[in-house]
C-alpha cells in the first residue's frame, strides 16, 4: 500500500520561505508524475506544480511562478517544494500527489500560513 507524508509547514511572516518534503514509501516512487496541490479555507483544491516521471518537465500556477519550485529526489523517494517570497494569499493546506496510468496517491496535507 502506498503511502506519502508531508512535512516542513508552519506558520512564516510575508515573504519569509518554507520548504515542504513529501516523502513516498510501498509503492515505485520512480514510475510516477508527482504534484503539489493546495486548498485555502472557503476555496476549491488547486494545481500548485508538477513534475514529470524524468523530472524533464515542470508546471507552475500562475500565481507561484517564480516563487516556487519543485523538484524530487529518486533515490530518497521525496519530492520537495521550495516556497520562496512567500504571501498571505499562499496560506493553505498543503497536498502531495503522486500519479500513474494505473492509479495515484494522496499525503494527508500540510498546513502553510503565511501571516505577520
Amino acid at each position: 500500500q502506498g503511502l506519502l507524508v508531508e512535512s516542513g509547514g508552519g506558520l512564516v511572516q510575508p515573504g519569509g520561505s518554507l520548504r515542504l518534503s513529501c516523502a513516498a514509501s510501498g509503492f515505485t516512487f520512480s514510475r510516477y508524475a508527482v504534484s503539489w496541490y493546495r486548498q485555502a479555507p472557503g476555496k476549491e483544491r488547486e494545481l500548485v506544480a508538477f513534475i514529470s516521471v524524468s523530472s524533464t518537465s515542470t508546471k507552475y500556477a500562475d500565481s507561484v511562478k517564480g516563487r516556487f519550485t519543485i523538484s524530487r529526489d529518486t533515490a530518497e523517494n521525496t519530492i520537495y517544494l521550495q516556497m520562496n517570497s512567500l504571501k498571505e494569499e499562499d496560506t493553505a493546506v498543503y497536498y502531495c500527489t503522486a500519479e500513474a496510468l494505473t492509479g495515484g496517491y494522496w499525503g494527508q496535507g500540510t498546513q502553510v500560513t503565511v501571516s505577520s
